[in-house]
């Protein structure tokens, strides 16, 4: 069996709990590094929002930042995403494993046939036995009308 180390798959599952931040980690996808303005510029929030927004990816380890100069570029790092998937498999194989039994039994063909609901007794004086519930009375359905405004 797989050890994970519970921290890191805290921090990682924290990371991708977050819209803007899966959709940032999308953007780092299609390429292989790209700056943090390029980065920020389709989402309508300041860039010291989308500082801290990569602060939290990077302190999960799912990016890495790079400083040339007075550019900072974020590329994908994979070990923690790896981590997660790996744990994500196993109950996935727990489910299907699972899921695959209940098909399999729903699709034997050991259930009797169906059979009618039992008859209602019946009184010795041909009407069906008294129910011993009290019936309550239903509540109104509205209030009288108030009072109304004259001109």
């Amino acid at each position: 069996m797989v050890k994970h180390n519970d921290e890191v798959l805290n921090r990682t599952f924290a990371a991708l709990a977050d819209p803007t931040r899966r959709a940032l980690l999308a953007r780092l996808g299609s390429r292989d590094s790209i700056s943090v303005s390029e980065l920020a510029q389709p989402f309508a929030m300041s860039l010291p929002a989308v500082m801290k927004h990569l602060d939290v990816l990077s302190d999960a380890g799912l990016i890495a930042r790079e400083k040339t100069g007075r550019t900072v570029a974020c590329r994908l790092t994979a070990d923690p995403m790896e981590q997660a998937m790996q744990w994500l498999n196993r109950y996935q194989r727990f489910w299907t494993e699972n899921l695959d039994r209940l098909a399999a039994f729903l699709e034997e063909d050991t259930w009797p046939p169906h059979q009618p609901l039992p008859a209602m007794p019946v009184s010795p004086a041909g009407r069906a036995s008294p129910s011993r519930v009290v019936s309550m009375r239903s509540p109104k359905k509205s209030t009288p009308r108030g009072p109304t405004r004259k001109k």
